[in-house]
């Protein structure tokens, strides 16, 4: 049987003052509390998920070094997107510190939030290109968050390192309740083009009119998105515990299915399961591509 996973979701607690969680604004209470493994193993029993990726979610590298922590002692947990200073000269060292602990092995990825930067180019930054480098050069993946504003940098990022593998986020957060088409089409189309570039089918309800969505709301832009980048350059992500502004974990996982409409059974089998492990562990031999 296919293994299903679910390649994006998060763990936090903010009952304790460790982390500062500066995007969970009052108007997004509805999700603080406890959201560990514990919450969401029943979503993933109830809809028959294997194993996941847990996602950095702010700036700090013990957040990381949790989530690898808590990777080494959950059972479903098979990898960890976490964070590291792109802008840090000793970088590199940062990663190979993580790569080297015993619980090392999970990191699959390293994600900054993008969008959150002022500078819609931060990405462009010599600094923060260092910094990517040094990512592909430890054979970790990197996932660009970023919206319709930084698309252009996240392309002229991708077009930089033609060797590395990237994961698109959140389908790059198309304002989905305004029905926006443009510019997201025309600045996401481009990245298809480079074979190294994945896109997560994740984040889309929360784009979307929280109390009004509906699955027709996202299959514009999955069914676009199948057109440019193919079944086996997607992967199904619950965004989980962010997607419960919007809705439940269920309601995610079936708006998803429902928005990549006919596919034949290994396709849907590589969109929930085999894709998320493509784009993290292809060997370096196979990454030696040309946009």
């Amino acid at each position: 049987m296919a293994v299903i996973t679910d390649s994006h979701h998060h763990f936090w607690d903010t009952t304790k003052p460790d982390f500062d969680y500066y995007w969970m604004t009052d108007d997004l209470a509805v999700i603080r509390g406890v959201r560990g493994p514990e919450q969401l193993r029943p979503w993933l029993e109830a809809k028959g998920v294997d194993r996941t990726v847990v996602v950095q979610t702010i700036p700090s590298l013990r957040e990381t070094e949790l989530f690898l922590e808590t990777a080494a002692v959950t059972d479903f947990v098979a990898g960890v997107v976490g964070w590291v200073d792109l802008t840090d000269a000793a970088v590199g060292d940062t990663i190979a510190a993580l790569k080297a602990r015993p619980d090392g092995r999970y990191l699959v990825s390293i994600r900054h939030q993008v969008h959150d930067e002022a500078d819609p180019e931060w990405l462009l930054r010599p600094d923060v290109k260092r910094g990517i480098a040094a990512v592909g050069q430890a054979g970790l993946t990197y996932d660009i968050l970023v919206r319709s504003l930084e698309l252009p940098s996240g392309l002229a990022t991708v077009q930089a390192f033609p060797g590395m593998r990237f994961v698109v986020d959140h389908i790059a957060k198309p304002n989905i309740k305004q029905g926006e088409i443009e510019p997201w089409t025309s600045r996401m189309r481009p990245l298809a083009e480079h074979p190294n570039v994945w896109v997560k089918v994740s984040g889309m309800i929360t784009e979307a009119d929280w109390e009004k969505w509906t699955p027709d709301d996202l299959a514009p832009y999955v069914r676009n998105l199948l057109e440019w980048f193919g079944p086996h350059r997607l992967m199904f992500g619950s965004d989980w515990p962010v997607c419960e502004l919007a809705g439940t974990y269920a309601q995610v996982y079936d708006a998803a299915a429902y928005a990549l409409g006919d596919l034949s059974a290994d396709e849907r089998a590589a969109v929930f399961g085999g894709n998320a492990i493509e784009a993290s562990q292809r060997r370096r031999a196979r990454r030696r591509v040309r946009g």
